[in-house]
């Protein structure tokens, strides 16, 4: 599969543990089974080897945080530097520009963009290894990720199937709500946006480019800094719900470490 983790972060969520060069996904603070500790992002990247060793993955990422990529994963990591922090969609553009143009990956591959600091079990992984090798039977390219919820938290994305079958639309999509929303929602079946998606590359550049005027990768980092910020959920996710009726989605079951329910809404 390929596989495209954002790292993001201010450095501000664990400080002064953390700082922007050195946000909570680099803080070796999580233990091995062998005594060791290591760092979120280097946990994930061992995940994802263990469940795909084919797998090819790349960091998309600032430009203050490649030096302790590069010591945490070695120097042949593929890495997409963002010039400037432009939320989730612009970062997403420009490294599917990044993979297409720069390292020629065929269009038609599917990739997968996950954030870099899950902590889920093997099978997280080895679930978006296999939603990677479905895509190509289907027409559509869009995959989302939903956790059923423990608690109305407030700090979530929700989205709302229209069904408890196995293949379901979306009724809707929830911004971040208050705790009486979140009840609502849970109430009527709502997931978490885990902020996973899956997609054909082709999907998501033609998106882009009717969005942002740019010709290839290398033309899209130099106007990056002109670029509007704007959330990949409010470019793609949100347009795809008003086209729900070419859709349909596939919910599969997987248990988290923490024994936490999650499903995996997939649009095809």
């Amino acid at each position: 599969m390929n596989i495209v983790l954002l790292s993001g972060g201010s450095g501000n969520r664990l400080w002064p543990l953390s700082t922007p060069e050195n946000s909570k996904q680099f803080l070796k603070i999580l233990k091995t089974d062998d005594g060791r500790t290591e760092s979120m992002l280097q946990r994930v990247f061992a995940q994802i080897y263990r469940v795909d060793p084919g797998a090819v993955v790349t960091v998309a990422t600032s430009a203050d945080q490649e030096a302790e990529i590069h010591r945490q994963l070695g120097e042949a990591i593929r890495i997409s530097i963002e010039p400037d922090k432009k939320d989730t969609f612009p970062a997403i553009a420009l490294a599917s520009a990044y993979l297409v143009d720069v390292l020629q990956i065929d269009p038609e591959e599917t990739v997968a963009f996950c954030p870099v600091d899950p902590f889920a079990d093997d099978s997280f992984f080895a679930t978006i290894r296999d939603a990677c090798a479905y895509i190509p039977s289907v027409q559509e390219h869009l995959m989302l990720l939903g956790i059923t919820p423990t608690a109305p938290l407030e700090k979530y994305g929700y989205i709302v199937p229209k069904t408890e079958n196995d293949i379901s639309l979306v009724a809707s999509f929830k911004e971040k709500p208050d705790k009486k929303n979140a009840q609502r929602y849970i109430k009527n079946g709502a997931l978490w946006n885990a902020g996973v998606f899956v997609f054909k590359l082709s999907y998501i550049l033609k998106r882009a480019h009717e969005l942002i005027d740019f010709s290839d990768y290398y033309d899209l980092f130099q106007k990056y800094h002109t670029l509007e910020r704007i959330s990949f959920d409010y470019a793609v996710v949100s347009s795809v719900f008003f086209f729900l009726f070419l859709h349909r989605c596939v919910v599969l079951h997987y248990r988290h470490r923490c024994k936490r329910s999650i499903k995996f809404i997939f649009y095809i």
